[in-house]
């Protein structure tokens, strides 16, 4: 197995096939090890993300080396029946590729069970491996920007079915209308790790029709009760949605964490007003948010450098501090103003906002859209009783180094774990050319344009692995993205570097037209470590 650098933070072993990556999988969750706090599995790899104050990364090498992966993996017993109308757009291609009928494309697919190997790209899709070996199709060489949901597709060996309508490159072969996600399930996701999946011709065996998959839930509570404090929208600005820390801990439905873009600005809102650290605040994009307080409450602002005014029911109009508690009467309206660097303000009320989470989490998850929706003018925010013992806290200086669309901003980089798909050029290129943030910028990524593109060394295509918050993955364009809040669990296209852990929340706050450049700081060594023998 090859140790891959990822972050100071995480790490990825590299294995000979799935079989030994659900082998390794299996026995760190069998048997785990003090520190590691999600592992992402994929076609050939293994994502880990630990805590370095717990273990090292020179510890993990070698205690994952140690691991033996000849023991067999235990499989869950569910057999799940997919019901397929085989109309994919792709149908005709895939069987010309193959040199068969479109025919025989269907006989093979509905031909033997699949096992579900992992999740991952979006939320309840599942790759499914072990179908016929003879169904071994490139993905398309120009993704389609939107694929309905429950469509079928084909990507090298793995079958797969998009739970929702979404871009991708996956061969699509036919459409069920079985939902693969449903919040409304105990648990959303259909196909789970190790479940056996067995598609079948509806054409030949009509399939009773499946319920309409409810892809969102919970809406923002409102506060219907006159007596009960809330914050009345007026105005949202660019965006405004409920963020807390996350949604962590449901890589195995294919859920990547979400959560605050800028996480320290999230946790000083909610230590001034009194809040657990984890409490849900409001994520406002670009300014222009207006409410009008309804009963009493105390507010922070903090994150991006922006004016905050308040006018009173007598009409007296203040300008209030940012990274302060600030107590509102019943009638005061407070108007967030456009930044002046940064571009996330992130507001917290004490005792917190009234919204259900999903999934254990208040954040919304634009990609995946998990959560509650965005915040629209009209919305009542109901608020939460205040718990005893919550304090206020003490003004704070709120932070000097804020990007601004007029300077340069400097993120620190960990190269890795797929520097050596690029060219030696590439690699010192990241680091010495400035990259501008374009428009088609949002929480999913930082879509970056430099003057010279990156350039492989390695042609093909990479099997999907696990992707880390702050990765810069390069498509074929060249032109790197960097991966925000809610990015993808898994990708496809390789990986140059990753933004440390210290700068994710600066690169939450760049602004869009501003200019990045990159500095590597460390470079772990790709670690090869030998696979135990299996005992005589």
């Amino acid at each position: 197995m090859r140790f891959l650098p990822v972050n100071l933070d995480a790490l990825m072993v590299e294995l000979d096939d799935l079989a030994q990556t659900l082998a390794l999988l299996e026995s760190l969750q069998a048997e785990p090890i003090a520190g590691i706090e999600e592992l992402v599995p994929a076609a050939r790899t293994l994502l880990i993300r630990y805590r370095p104050t717990r273990v090292s990364h020179e510890e993990l090498v070698e205690r994952i080396g140690g691991r033996s992966l000849h023991a067999p993996v235990a499989r869950a017993a569910t057999r799940v029946e997919i019901p397929v109308d085989y109309q994919g757009e792709d149908l005709d291609e895939v069987a010309q590729m193959l040199g068969i009928s479109r025919e025989e494309v269907i006989r093979r697919h509905t031909g033997s069970d699949y096992t579900v190997a992992f999740t991952g790209f979006a939320p309840g899709f599942a790759y499914l491996s072990g179908g016929d070996p003879g169904l071994d199709v490139p993905r398309r060489t120009t993704p389609r920007t939107r694929i309905p949901a429950g469509a079928v597709g084909l990507a090298g060996l793995f079958s797969g079915v998009y739970p929702q309508a979404s871009p991708g490159g996956w061969q699509i072969i036919g459409l069920t209308a079985t939902p693969m996600w449903d919040l409304g399930r105990e648990v959303p996701a259909l196909l789970q790790p190790g479940f056996k999946v067995r598609f079948v011709d509806a054409a030949r065996r009509p399939a009773p029709p499946s319920p309409t998959p409810r892809i969102a839930a919970a809406e923002p509570a409102v506060a219907s009760d006159p007596g009960v404090a809330a914050l009345e929208v007026v105005a949202t600005g660019l965006q405004a949605l409920f963020q807390d820390l996350g949604r962590h801990g449901q890589a195995g439905q294919g859920v990547s964490a979400s959560g605050a873009m800028d996480q320290g600005a999230l946790r000083a809102a909610n230590r001034l007003v009194g809040n657990r650290a984890d409490a849900a605040g409001l994520e406002l994009v670009y300014g222009g948010f207006q409410f009008v307080c309804r009963g009493e409450a105390v507010v922070a602002f903090t994150g991006a450098d922006a004016p905050v005014r308040l006018v009173n029911a007598a009409g007296t109009v203040l300008t209030l501090r940012r990274h302060e508690a600030v107590a509102l009467a019943d009638g005061d309206t407070v108007t967030l103003g456009e930044p002046v660097a940064g571009i996330r303000t992130y507001l917290a009320v004490r005792g917190g906002f009234n919204v259900a989470p999903v999934l254990h989490s208040c954040s919304t998850d634009t990609l995946a859209r998990i959560g509650p929706p965005p915040i629209q003018a009209g919305d009542r925010l109901g608020l939460r009783p205040v718990e005893r013992g919550a304090v206020v806290g003490l003004p704070e200086p709120g932070p000097g180094d804020l990007p601004t669309s007029g300077n340069v901003v400097v993120l620190d980089v960990v190269m890795g774990p797929r520097t050596d798909w690029f060219t030696s050029e590439a690699i010192a290129l990241l680091a010495s050319q400035s990259w501008s943030v374009t428009p088609q910028s949002n929480r999913v990524g930082l879509r970056l344009a430099g003057e010279v593109p990156l350039a492989r060394a390695r042609a093909g295509e990479l099997p999907s692995e696990g992707t880390a918050l702050g990765a810069i993955q390069v498509p074929p364009s060249g032109q790197p993205v960097l991966f925000l809040a809610d990015h993808p669990l898994t990708g496809g296209y390789p990986v140059i570097g990753t933004v440390a852990p210290h700068h994710r929340d600066r690169a939450g706050q760049i602004p869009i037209g501003a200019v990045v450049r990159f500095n590597p700081i460390r470079s772990f060594h790709p670690t090869t470590r030998s696979v135990p023998r299996e005992n005589p």
